[in-house]
């Protein structure tokens, strides 16, 4: 007479999954992110434990563009200005790290470190260039992954991030990579301008943060969404597909098509919003 296993317990459950078999790592990771949610709901682990597991694994699925600070959203220091209006682009500004660029702004020529100007400007002879830090460029299709370990190897904040020819496409800092995991930080670029909500990428396509007030997407996308529940994109996303959508998923509302570029296990960060054309 055989006896039935005992079900496995947690613990075994894992091993198992973290232990090398015939199965594609694809396949090994959605089985232990759903034996982890199991988890989380049985309150073996809280939500923000899941939360950075499942951001660590959407780092390695990332690369630079999907996180990137897009060019037009940089405060420059342009190196040919006066000290006086340098400093007072860094005061409002308030970062703590500058790209500096000559004559154009594919031409970046290092960084810029608020305390070094503000330390050193008054000194005889200060000369902002001989204060730039070495400027590290990376390709848009770098792996978050990849660039985490750079950042932390070099003692390197700021990556500069460019197109496939040459250009400046944005910029990428230690910061932007650890929100994939840990959720959303007040940091340097964070913004309550409403301006900065919504950045235009061609006549069709438009980037949209997901705390956008839906009174806002409908004036910039010629819509009429209305939800008496919620008050911002995000939220209206939400209800309509009735849980969190991971990122690279994408909803087609109206006549707009939205594809998730930043999510976590709790809330949508960033959208992109494409007009569909009308047959």
């Amino acid at each position: 007479m055989t006896t039935e296993p005992e079900s496995k317990s947690l613990l075994e459950r894992i091993s198992a999954l973290l232990t090398p078999s015939p199965s594609s790592p694809l396949e090994q990771r959605r089985e232990l992110l759903e034996t982890l949610k199991e988890a989380q709901a049985d309150g073996l682990i809280d939500a923000d434990a899941l939360s950075m597991i499942e951001g660590v694994f959407q780092v390695s699925e990332l690369s630079a563009r999907d996180i990137l600070i897009p060019r037009a959203q940089i405060d420059w220091i342009d190196i040919n200005e006066s000290v006086e209006d340098t400093i007072a682009e860094v005061i409002r500004a308030a970062h703590s790290r500058f790209p500096v660029y000559e004559n154009n702004r594919d031409n970046v020529i290092g960084i810029l470190l608020a305390k070094d100007l503000l330390r050193h400007s008054q000194e005889e002879d200060f000369q902002l260039r001989d204060w730039l830090r070495p400027a590290v460029f990376i390709p848009e299709s770098k792996r978050l992954s990849v660039l985490l370990k750079d950042f932390r190897e070099h003692r390197n904040h700021i990556a500069i991030v460019v197109d496939e020819y040459g250009g400046v496409a944005g910029l990428v800092t230690i910061e932007d990579v650890l929100e994939q995991i840990v959720g959303d930080i007040e940091d340097e670029h964070d913004t309550d301008d409403i301006e900065d909500n919504i950045i235009n990428v061609s006549e069709t396509k438009f980037r949209i943060r997901g705390i956008t007030e839906l009174e806002q997407v409908n004036e910039a996308l010629g819509t009429n969404f209305a939800d008496e529940d919620n008050d911002t994109l995000a939220g209206f996303i939400l209800k309509k597909l009735g849980r969190v959508p991971h990122k690279g998923e994408s909803i087609t509302i109206e006549n707009i098509l939205f594809e998730i570029q930043r999510a976590d296990a709790r809330q949508v960060h960033v959208l992109l919003a494409t007009k569909l054309e009308i047959d």
